[in-house]
């Protein structure tokens, strides 16, 4: 037996960790990642234009902001993709263990 056959794909590795049913899942799950970042790639300049917040330097408020906006912006688009794709309760269920997590840290 060669290594290529008891090692598991990375996909497949995903499909265990993320205990989803079959491969095609996977890659759905993956697509709706990529179409959720190119979202928010394309989407965030217009919001930071139309809060008259320049693109071009950095800075500690400009991340501050950042956070605050786009971050739940983008989880919302995530959700609306995994909608689209089908996969809205897998992304859903993450949602659940992010504002679990969330939680928790507060109540320290």
């Amino acid at each position: 037996m060669n290594k290529k056959e008891t090692t598991p794909s990375l996909l497949k590795k995903l499909q265990t960790k993320w205990k989803l049913k079959s491969l095609q899942q996977v890659i759905l799950v993956l697509v709706v990642f990529a179409l959720t970042g190119f979202t928010i790639l394309f989407i965030k300049k217009p919001i930071f234009d139309f809060l008259g917040i320049s693109m071009e330097k950095g800075g500690f408020w400009k991340t501050v902001l950042y956070l605050l906006l786009v971050l739940p912006l983008y989880q919302i688009i995530l959700l609306f993709w995994g909608f689209v794709f089908g996969q809205f309760h897998f992304f859903w269920e993450k949602e659940k263990q992010i504002f679990r997590r969330i939680k928790k840290i507060g109540k320290r």
